[in-house]
């Protein structure tokens, strides 16, 4: 994996946490606090964010299943992740498998040049 495609990879990782995150709260606090009560002015900035690093996702992942030539299999699988609440959080384990796998892989080239 050369260090554009490693890159690419880490960016993603980066958002999947705070992306999968948002959605439990948007509709924790967002929702439920607007059902329940006349606390209703958290809806629209969690609604903002939550899709603008839902957007952000997005763009990573088709950086990432560009750059590492990924099925789309498996693209389709971190997109699902992302619909649902709290999977992003898996899909980072995924990701972070992944990651290590590839700067061993990295290393061990390395060493069989020199």
């Amino acid at each position: 994996m050369d260090i554009k495609t490693a890159s690419a990879l880490h960016r993603l990782r980066l958002i999947s946490v705070p992306e999968a995150l948002s959605f439990p709260a948007l509709l924790i606090f967002g929702s439920l606090l607007s059902r329940i009560s006349d606390i209703d002015y958290l809806m629209m900035p969690l609604g903002a964010l939550h899709g603008l690093l839902f957007l952000i996702y997005a763009v990573f992942l088709l950086d990432v299943w560009n750059k590492a030539k990924w099925p789309l299999k498996k693209a389709g699988l971190f997109f699902l992740l992302a619909m649902l609440p709290f999977g992003g959080l898996y899909g980072d384990r995924l990701l972070k498998r992944e990651e290590s796998a590839s700067v061993l892989a990295a290393r061990a080239r390395e060493a069989a040049r020199a």
